[in-house]
């Protein structure tokens, strides 16, 4: 292993704007002009009659209200009080899942369900166990289902916890962020440590088998004593996973991120360091690395996923369980059907007129080739399992992403062995960048600056 570049200019070098890869191809490089409705259900019948009776189905329901917005937020949400909203968009979600089922035209076996927003417990639990108990109606369950929700401290409650638990729920994930009060205070999201404490312990109380906290680095005001604070306090709860994600700074997509300025925010050297400090500490405490962003405890599933190689990534993010068909219900929710990739209309209100007129919401969307079909291969392997085989290697005819690998070994990102490359301890910081050399499609992408659309890898 040779560095020809010290790590600051490495990071220098790689901290560019690239995709965070849970698609292939993601979705501003989709063809979308030779998509079409028909299309897409013949790619959701075709995977459903092939997976449906042994690795079963995904379900991604997206909740898109929150009651107030967070500046750093770059979700597609739907901020009001008033939730009368609740059963409207309920029905519209019952719908959409009704007119799948005659797609499918047999049960379908549920084996991932996954609640996301938006705020999940924007919704009261009375509409939750509504919502959940007509989806899983006229379904069979995988004996293997992982249930899991998106919860906020300040508005999960313990009727929330144990309405879902119930239902089959058995993880949750709590949006921390950061827990310094100036930083709370410019993002808009005002959080007391004291109520993650509570929802953690009646979360463990009623029995969920993990619990995850996601937290942001990159965040304005951030400094490494106020990262340190947050993880001394978040540690002594000892979730069973941690998310670590980079801030994803994009103001021409998210006005609200114009709440504060550039200045505010730290370096590209500081945002590394923010980072990395965390990292440690995590370290110390006994979680281990998974993927890239991610970090487990060695009881927790995904940790075992990983090392026994079944971690795999879609749109819901890493996930213990690979199935073939992901169906996404809500506006803007995106669905994974192998062979192709749609994603529905992004407000409320289109969505719910494009259900009554269509029958389902889709805007656009994508159909994978060959091609296409290989190299997702390539990026969720290095993604999930942080090597990538000859095997797969040997598939692909592009001298330029082996010179890319090569350069990528020369720098102490890679090390090359006898099945082909793996991820070094130090280039675990540039998966996102590995994952990129496969990306044909975002190379010939000429259409919108990659400035535009992703935010930056480190």
């Amino acid at each position: 292993m040779i560095k020809t570049l010290s790590e600051s200019q490495l990071i220098k070098k790689y901290d560019v704007p690239v995709p965070r890869y849970t698609s292939y191809p993601t979705m501003p490089s989709w063809d979308t002009e030779n998509f079409s409705n028909e299309k897409w259900v013949a790619s959701v019948r075709r995977i459903f009659g092939e997976t449906n009776d042994t690795k079963g189905i995904s379900l991604y329901i997206h909740l898109p209200f929150c009651e107030s917005l967070c500046t750093y937020c770059a979700c597609n949400t739907r901020i009001t009080k008033n939730h009368n909203v609740e059963e409207k968009y309920i029905r519209a979600l019952l719908s959409e899942w009704e007119q799948y089922k005659l797609i499918f035209g047999q049960k379908p076996v549920i084996r991932a369900l996954h609640l996301g927003g938006g705020t999940p417990t924007f919704f009261s639990s009375e509409n939750l166990k509504w919502l959940i108990s007509s989806l899983l109606k006229d379904s069979k369950i995988h004996d293997e289902r992982e249930f899991s929700f998106e919860g906020h401290p300040n508005n999960t409650t313990p009727e929330h916890l144990q309405t879902l638990f119930d239902l089959g729920f058995t993880r949750v994930s709590f949006g921390v962020q950061d827990l310094d009060e100036r930083v709370q205070k410019t993002i808009h999201r005002i959080q007391p440590f004291e109520n993650l404490q509570k929802v953690t312990d009646v979360s463990r109380a009623i029995g969920y088998e993990s619990i995850s906290f996601d937290l942001i680095y990159g965040l304005p005001f951030q400094t490494p004593s106020t990262v340190i604070n947050t993880f001394e306090k978040i540690l002594t709860l000892k979730p069973d996973r941690i998310s670590f994600y980079s801030y994803a700074h994009v103001p021409w997509i998210k006005p609200g991120q114009r709440g504060y300025e550039d200045a505010d925010l730290p370096s590209d050297v500081m945002k590394r360091l923010l980072y990395e400090t965390g990292r440690s500490m995590l370290k110390a405490d006994g979680y281990e690395d998974i993927g890239m962003d991610h970090f487990a405890l060695p009881h927790d599933t995904i940790f075992h996923a990983q090392q026994q190689g079944k971690l795999h990534r879609n749109f819901m993010g890493y996930t213990t369980l690979e199935t073939d068909l992901l169906i996404g219900l809500g506006c803007s929710a995106i669905s994974d059907a192998k062979y192709a990739y749609a994603q529905n209309e992004k407000k409320v209100e289109t969505y719910a007129q494009a259900l009554k007129s269509n029958g389902l919401a889709v805007a656009k969307g994508h159909i994978q080739t060959d091609e296409d079909l290989h190299l997702k291969k390539c990026i969720l392997e290095v993604a999930c399992q942080g090597k990538i085989s000859r095997d797969n290697l040997s598939m692909i005819n592009k001298k330029s992403i082996l010179h890319t690998l090569n350069t990528f070994c020369f720098e102490g990102i890679l090390t090359p062995n006898d099945e082909g490359f793996q991820v070094t301890e130090f280039g675990r910081a540039f998966i996102r960048n590995i994952c990129s050399t496969f990306d044909l499609r975002r190379q010939v992408d000429q259409h919108t600056p990659a400035n535009n659309i992703y935010s930056k890898a480190m």
